[in-house]
C-alpha cells in the first residue's frame, strides 16, 4: 500500500527575534524585535503576508524604542 502522506521538510519561518525578550511598558513592544506580545505569540500561525506586514513596521518601532 502506498503511503498517502508525503514527507514534507519543515520550512524555516523568518523571524525578527534577537533573543532579547523584554516588553517596553510604555509601548507594549519587545525591546529586542519591536513586536507586540500578540504578534510574538501568533508568529508561527499567521501567514507569510501577515508576517511581512509586521516586519515592515518594525524598523519604525525600533527607532521609537531607541529614542
Amino acid at each position: 500500500m502506498d503511503d498517502v502522506f508525503e514527507s514534507v521538510a519543515p520550512q524555516a519561518i523568518e523571524s525578527p527575534c534577537v533573543l532579547v525578550c523584554s516588553i517596553d511598558t510604555d509601548t507594549g513592544w519587545c525591546l529586542g524585535c519591536g513586536r507586540t506580545r500578540d504578534e510574538i505569540a501568533r508568529w508561527t500561525v499567521i501567514d507569510g503576508d501577515a508576517r511581512r506586514a509586521v516586519m515592515a513596521i518594525l524598523p519604525q518601532r525600533m527607532a521609537v524604542l531607541e529614542q
